[in-house]
């Protein structure tokens, strides 16, 4: 395939592995990781022999969310809701949409808009050191990325809301108890036994995989592109406040940030 400036691919045994190549910044998510990404979805929608994707992470680090020393982004007047609905948006719904089944094996931490990439895989495998955690709160922003849509889905309102509120990291071994994701494995044994389902479902009845996909999406009480609309208008709103402003310049200062609910 093309070589890829965010990502490195490879196509075998009717599989297309995706890996996030950004180690040195934890994978964090730019405006061209995101392209990429989703025309590689395109081209997997269109090659009958690719059968089954494989998500990972260089590194250390599945994905951070958004690379914040991208400062352009959050330049005042800057609309979150376009940056959304240009970038993230299509990226989540082109894995939704995309109709055979995704495998992401989560290898490390799993942040923002990292985390909604994370969970808008159909079957998720985590290394024993994964860390999963919102990341939004942390400086001033919602959820976005799909996340408020499939966090409550997969481990309740409650729950979800104490991992949106605090910003707690929730371990691997915790994530797997609250069916965040469906299995943990040894650091050096996730690949493999990612890699192994992956090609296993690469083998089985691909449109009845996909036609079951498309099902259980609309079995969700609202459907993706209605949760990440009504996501990219709350972040809009959130990206106007002076908690945002703070939590980014936090961020970059390396300090803990003074929030005044504003």
């Amino acid at each position: 395939m093309t070589d890829y400036e965010t990502l490195l691919v490879d196509h075998s045994d009717n599989v297309l592995t995706i890996t996030l190549n950004r180690p040195d910044k934890l994978n964090a998510l730019t405006h061209k990781m995101g392209a990429e990404i989703k025309g590689l979805l395109k081209k997997a929608g269109r090659d009958d022999s690719i059968r089954a994707v494989l998500m990972t992470g260089a590194g250390r680090g599945f994905c951070a969310g958004q690379d914040l020393s991208d400062m352009s982004v959050f330049e005042p007047g800057t609309s979150l809701r376009s940056h959304l609905q240009q970038g993230y948006n299509p990226m989540i719904s082109a894995m939704r949409a995309l109709e055979k089944p995704i495998i992401t094996a989560i290898n490390g931490v799993a942040v923002g808009a990292g985390l909604g990439l994370a969970l808008a895989g159909d079957i998720r495998y985590a290394a024993e050191n994964a860390v999963f955690r919102i990341g939004f709160i942390g400086i001033g922003l919602m959820p976005d990325s799909g996340v408020s849509f499939f966090l409550p889905r997969l481990i309740g309102p409650a729950r979800a809301a104490a991992m949106t509120f605090t910003n707690d990291e929730v371990s691997a071994t915790q994530a797997e108890q609250w069916g965040l994701i469906n299995q943990v494995c040894p650091p050096d044994d996730l690949l493999p036994a990612a890699r192994e389902l992956a090609v296993r479902l690469a083998g089985g009845p691909t449109k009845a995989i996909g036609l079951s996909k498309r099902a259980l999406n609309r079995a969700q009480l609202i459907d993706i592109d209605t949760a990440l609309e009504y996501e990219a208008q709350l972040q809009d709103i959130a990206g106007r406040t002076g908690d945002f402003r703070e939590g980014v310049l936090a961020f970059i200062e390396k300090r803990a940030p003074q929030y005044t609910g504003s």
